[in-house]
């Protein structure tokens, strides 16, 4: 459905060709007329969906620009997803001035308190800092025609439903409320009976929630095993950007330093940083600064970037709605995305309930050697040497090569050039990983391995149709080249992309050992 069908404003109009929308999501073609009618609205929708354009458009078609007081209130879960909402209203907004304005914890409230004084029509908030606001008297909320209550689920885990309970009291009663939220427990049910006015219920099924452009792989591997075997997958599969999922804080921390210990542009993201320090690492990887983002499924509640071609799950979910909140990060826009899950022996029930829910057989892969990661290595950087020649002027350094070819072999130098910029071999920084208490064993039936192993990762085409598999460096070629064309330069991530945090530049501990030789 074309969104000129949905009944909005010229003006709305415009922000969302500008935006680059161009049809509506199911979500956003049965939520926006609802909402648009006066409706109270339960829209059970993952993140990836649309949702957050489901209810922006029809709040900025019904608010008040001429009237200072806040009309709509917006409460998001982290302050990750409240920074994202607001960019997202004030840009559909900007035609229409609408003034916007998000708080959240862990920020100066002096400066938000500031912003709150500007009159805003429409305020983004987390539930914490929304009630403190309310209770230091530097927030209105009697003139607020407009409740959204956004990753309802998440904010239940979160421990912050007595918060949105308060925060509704303070509310008019004459009001219009919608509730978004991937699952719909009894507790969240309950909010929709309590402070709903019969709510229409829109739900986007599971089908609709995985895509044809993803391609699903699992990888049976001891818990132990886990980071080896992913860091080979990086060297074989070259993904562009990553997000590597895992259970824990501490498993953040202890895969993202490992990560960057072995040369990879890696940083980690969870609630206990500061503030400052999330925004940084957001803005790194969303601008292609930073290549893998390791993240808990709370940290990265939210993250909406069109650019992710890879989804680690490092550790398999709990629950299957989790695992389709993963993988929506990635095959976005059109482009092509890779998920891999990584799974114990007694964790294979936990597999199969995911199947269950996104009617998507997952394939096997076996682990990669380490000859074939240090094929896919290689392969990086005869790619960054072609770079590196394609942008020099080599007149400029012709006397210099001459007298280099005639002191060493050409073979030789061009070995040395990529023992340069080849990343340091896997297996020579060693990296702890803290086991993790194992998940209980789910379902009593054995779960064999699915019909056998692919070899190397992402080069299956999707689906099972039974597509060609090749071996060792052929594969890694192929997956990068079978993406959408130049998604890599799509991007506009600016010069030559280099995927190691050194710089391109190897460390001088771990060479990979061979001579060059004088000519005699």
């Amino acid at each position: 459905m074309k969104f000129k069908e949905l009944g909005l404003s010229e003006d709305l109009l415009k922000a969302v060709t500008e935006a680059g929308y161009e049809e509506a999501t199911p979500i956003q073609a049965e939520t926006i007329p609802m909402v648009l009618a006066g409706q109270d609205v339960i829209g059970q929708a993952q993140t990836g969906t649309g949702k957050t354009a489901a209810f922006a458009l029809p709040i900025l078609e019904k608010i008040d620009k001429s009237n200072p007081n806040v009309q709509a209130l917006v409460v998001s879960p982290t302050r990750e997803l409240a920074i994202q909402t607001q960019e997202e209203i004030y840009k559909l907004g900007r035609n229409e001035r609408a003034n916007v304005q998000v708080v959240y914890g862990g920020a100066d409230i002096r400066r938000q308190i500031k912003s709150l004084k500007n009159h805003p029509q429409v305020v983004v908030g987390t539930p914490g800092r929304l009630l403190d606001h309310i209770r230091r008297r530097t927030l209105k909320l009697d003139h607020v025609q407009m409740l959204v209550l956004d990753e309802a689920d998440e904010m239940l885990n979160m421990g912050f439903l007595d918060d949105i309970e308060d925060i509704i009291k303070q509310l008019p009663e004459e009001r219009q409320t919608m509730l978004f939220s991937a699952t719909m427990p009894p507790e969240i049910k309950r909010v929709g009976v309590q402070f709903m006015q019969d709510p229409k219920h829109v739900k986007i099924k599971a089908k609709e929630l995985t895509t044809d452009l993803i391609d699903q792989y699992y990888v049976r591997s001891r818990d132990f095993e886990k980071f080896d075997v992913m860091t080979r997958f990086f060297d074989v599969q070259d993904p562009d950007l990553t997000i590597v999922f895992t259970r824990t804080k501490r498993r953040v921390d202890e895969i993202s330093n490992g990560l960057q210990a072995r040369g990879y542009n890696a940083a980690g993201i969870h609630g206990d940083l500061t503030q400052k320090r999330r925004t940084q690492i957001m803005n790194e990887f969303r601008h292609g600064k930073l290549d893998i983002l390791v993240a808990t499924d709370v940290a990265a509640r939210g993250i909406d970037i069109n650019d992710v071609t890879h989804v680690y799950n490092y550790d398999i979910p709990q629950d299957p709605d989790s695992y389709v909140h993963r993988v929506g990060r990635t095959g976005r826009a059109g482009k092509h995305g890779v998920s891999m899950t990584f799974v114990t022996p007694n964790e294979m029930g936990y597999l199969r309930e995911i199947e269950k829910l996104t009617k998507v057989r997952m394939l096997p892969l076996k682990p990669p050697s380490a000859e074939e990661a240090f094929v896919g290595q290689l392969g990086v950087a005869k790619e960054a040497v072609s770079d590196l020649i394609n942008k020099t002027d080599t007149e400029k350094y012709a006397d210099a090569a001459k007298s280099l070819l005639d002191e060493y072999d050409a073979e030789d130098l061009a070995a040395a050039l990529l023992n340069a910029v080849t990343k340091d071999d896997n297996s020579q920084v060693p990296v702890k990983i803290t086991p993790e208490r194992p998940l209980p064993k789910r379902g009593g039936k054995r779960h064999g391995s699915g019909g056998g192993y692919h070899r190397g990762g992402g080069y299956h085409r999707g689906g099972g149709n039974g597509g060609s598999h090749h071996g060792g460096g052929e594969h890694r070629h192929y997956d990068r080249n079978r993406r959408s064309g130049n998604d890599r330069n799509d991007r506009n991530r600016g010069g030559n992309r280099d995927r190691r945090s050194n710089g391109g530049r190897r460390s001088e501990g771990a060479k990979h050992g061979f001579t060059i030789r004088k000519k005699d």
